[in-house]
């Protein structure tokens, strides 16, 4: 056991967590102002629910001993037999306990990020319902298909260092599925749905990138090289997000946004996330460029698709995701990280035919099983607001509160 590793992935599943608050608050500033509460309780409320979930499911399904490269028995249930002496599987040099605290916090994130899709409509208890049963159904099976020793994808030689299929993907998948399922909001196109507060964002924009330096550093899993260049990667990624999202904007709009330069910083961000410790600093600025442009272009065509992706889930995260787990088939580089692969760049073309199997089978896998789950919850429990709801707001008719007095 390593002492230096054990400090470093504690603070980085610190950092992790930090993201999910730091969600609430980008997510938060970017709805009217009567569901900003409902808004925030959606991502703070899974920090406990998932938590309970993968004490006593999740991370066994994720995690545990192999059932056919699918599927995680139940052995560590209650996290028995979880000690705090390294697991001879992962990460063998901290605490196995540390290491399954630090993969709770990916679980906590992963369904908090959906809710921007259907942010304003969705009643607050079939909400929970739907996340609670999405952990089970999707993010502990990819999460064991890609992470766990066995896992068939990971077999396969499909690569995602900290989450580009497992997070983005997933979550990207699903957002399209619950908005083809629950429809648009009330006014879509014709109302104002212009954000209230985009101080709170940029606030939430930050601490998002912080955080991003724990969800993509410490997924090397110890104080290391590969920790250092997914640190390096991670920033180069954001910023090089951010300045193409923005010149995008004043290359088509002729004006600079404030909510571009953050959409642009988690495009970057949510795109290096696959490709964070397996490329070099060049190559983590060009697909920082690479989700600038690709990520732009999909959020601004949703409008003409007719669909009512309240936060930008799909175009940011589902597209950013997908686009960075394919740069990963182009871009890797074993000269930065021997445990990694070489992409079609240095000389292996097969690598992109991989990550795009990947892609193929996480997202459609999740899109299906979300899809299901929204008809399923939204046709015995109503998930979507009545229309007088609605219109009130989620703050006062779903948790009886107002974020503003004046």
């Amino acid at each position: 056991m390593d002492k230096a590793d054990t400090a470093f992935i504690l603070a980085a599943a610190g950092l992790v967590l930090l993201m999910t608050p730091g969600l609430a608050l980008f997510y938060g500033g970017m709805v009217r102002r009567k569901n900003v509460l409902g808004t925030i309780m959606q991502s703070l409320i899974l920090i406990a629910v998932i938590s309970i979930e993968w004490v006593y499911l999740g991370y066994s399904m994720s995690f545990g001993p192999d059932i056919g490269g699918f599927i995680g028995d139940l052995s560590w249930f209650a996290l028995r037999g979880v000690t705090n002496a390294p697991s001879p599987d992962y990460a063998t040099t901290i605490p196995q306990t540390v290491f399954m605290i630090y993969q709770c916090m990916f679980a906590i994130i992963t369904p908090a990020l959906i809710t921007g899709a259907f942010a304003e409509r969705v009643r607050f208890v079939p909400f929970l319902v739907f996340s609670l049963c999405w952990a089970i159904l999707v993010y502990n099976p990819v999460c064991h298909w890609i992470w766990s020793k066995g896992g068939w994808l990971a077999n396969l030689g499909v690569l995602d260092f900290a989450g580009g299929l497992v997070v983005h993907a997933t979550c990207g998948a699903a957002a399209l599925a619950g908005v083809l399922v629950l429809g648009s909001r009330k006014g879509y196109g014709k109302a104002s749905f212009m954000p209230h507060n985009l101080p709170m964002t940029m606030m939430g924009t930050g601490i998002l990138w912080f955080g991003w330096f724990g969800f993509n550093g410490g997924s090397a899993l110890a104080a290391n090289d590969v920790a250092a260049t997914a640190f390096v990667a991670t920033h180069l990624g954001g910023m090089a997000g951010m300045l193409m999202w923005v010149a995008m904007e004043w290359l088509f709009q002729k004006r600079a946004t404030t909510l571009g330069a953050a959409s642009g910083a988690i495009a970057g961000l949510a795109t290096i996330t696959p490709t964070a410790g397996f490329v070099g600093p060049n190559s983590s600025i060009i697909i920082g460029c690479i989700a600038g442009v690709v990520c732009y272009l999909a959020v601004n065509s949703k409008a003409r698709l007719g669909l009512d992706d309240s936060l930008d889930v799909v175009g940011i995260h589902g597209v950013g995701g997908i686009a960075g787990t394919i740069c990963l088939g182009f871009f890797a580089s074993t000269a930065v990280n021997p445990a990694g692969v070489d992409g079609l760049f240095f000389g292996n073309a097969s690598q992109v035919g991989i990550q795009l199997l990947g892609v193929v089978v996480v997202a459609g896998y999740a899109f299906v099983v979300s899809w299901i789950l929204f008809k399923v919850i939204h046709g015995t429990l109503g998930m979507r607001l009545a229309e007088d709801a609605e219109v009130e707001g989620m703050d006062s008719t779903e948790h009886s509160e107002t974020a503003y007095n004046n």
